[in-house]
């Protein structure tokens, strides 16, 4: 697996990386079996970077890492963590105070006496240019509590302003094969300011897996199925924002890109790590089997880099009008 810079971390990441959204149980059920599975596959295939939030089964997420780690202690992985989605999304809710509160409680979930990075979770856009916010994250990170700081992020233009700060060590995205924006901006400034940029729902939440049909159905819990309209949450986060009918038949186009021998789901990936300036893709896997094929991607960069035109077209024909403009 190949190994990168995160950004100002300084810490050495794998390419592929693992999401841990569906282990909070918010992709359907999951048992702490399972997770261990997952986690344990991970690893074995050559992943050291965690991504994880507060909110991701209200802790159980963090906790299920926590104890992971704690049970394999001579593993040298690096643990990114989000907070600020367990309050209101009013700016005024992020204080110095809160951000105490929600990284403590963190630190007991991961039971990890400093975080290695902590990352503001989507919150309002005004809160990517304070002053204050800024200052109290340098506050946790001189009070040892947090080793660094990174935001997540729903638009463009709300990375290209937290890139300016000194200190965000990194930036995490929605990009994959159906969002393509990033690409014109955040990744050249990125690199510049050498800011690391962790590219989440790579697989435009399992369309593009290239397993599903029109008639597919989610399960009630899964965000999939109750937030496919935004009513949730931001649109953008459940199928990348596209129509799902439309994202199938694209993916369904990405499908006949890929080359004998590997998946759509790993091609997709590796379209990904070829791009210059990502440092690691967080994919989630709800098996063993899903998170070592997704970890099997971390090799093929160069079946990515082929992808480069088709990828492109399909992006053009199917989404740019739409999706452009929005993200």
């Amino acid at each position: 697996m190949e190994q990168r810079i995160l950004g100002k971390t300084g810490r050495s990441v794998s390419t592929i990386g693992l999401g841990t959204w569906q282990l909070g149980a918010d992709w359907g059920s999951v048992t702490e079996e399972d997770a261990n599975s997952v986690l344990e596959a991970s690893v074995e295939g050559g992943v050291n970077f965690f991504d994880t939030a507060d909110v991701y089964g209200d802790g159980r997420s963090e906790q299920f890492i926590g104890r992971f780690l704690r049970a394999h202690p001579d593993l040298d992985i690096t643990v990114a963590t989000k907070m600020g989605r367990r309050v209101d999304q009013l700016h005024e809710n992020y204080t110095l105070e809160n951000f105490r509160a929600w990284t403590d409680r963190s630190r007991r979930n991961l039971q990890q006496d400093t975080l290695d990075l902590v990352q503001l979770h989507c919150p309002p856009t005004s809160v990517y240019s304070s002053d204050e916010v800024y200052d109290a994250l340098d506050t946790l990170v001189s009070e040892g509590a947090i080793r660094n700081y990174g935001v997540s992020v729903e638009r463009t233009d709300e990375a290209l302003e937290a890139i300016k700060r000194g200190n965000t060590a990194s930036v995490q995205i929605i990009l994959n094969a159906f969002r393509l924006k990033p690409l014109d901006d955040v990744l050249p400034a990125a690199k510049e300011a050498v800011v690391g940029i962790i590219a989440r729902v790579p697989l435009a939440s399992g369309l593009l897996s290239g397993k599903y049909t029109p008639d597919t159905e989610f399960p009630e819990d899964d965000h999939r199925n109750y937030n496919r309209d935004g009513s949730s949450f931001d649109v953008g986060e459940t199928f990348s924002g596209v129509d799902f009918a439309t994202g199938v038949k694209a993916a369904q186009e990405f499908s006949g890109l890929v080359p004998d021998g590997v998946s759509t789901a790993q091609a997709a990936l590796a379209w990904v790590i070829a791009q210059d300036g990502v440092t690691s893709v967080i994919p989630g896997a709800r098996s063993a089997s899903q998170a070592a094929a997704n970890a099997e991607a971390g090799g093929m960069q160069s079946v990515g880099a082929g992808l480069a035109d088709g990828v492109r077209d399909i992006y053009d024909r199917y989404f740019r009008e739409a999706i452009h403009p929005r993200w």
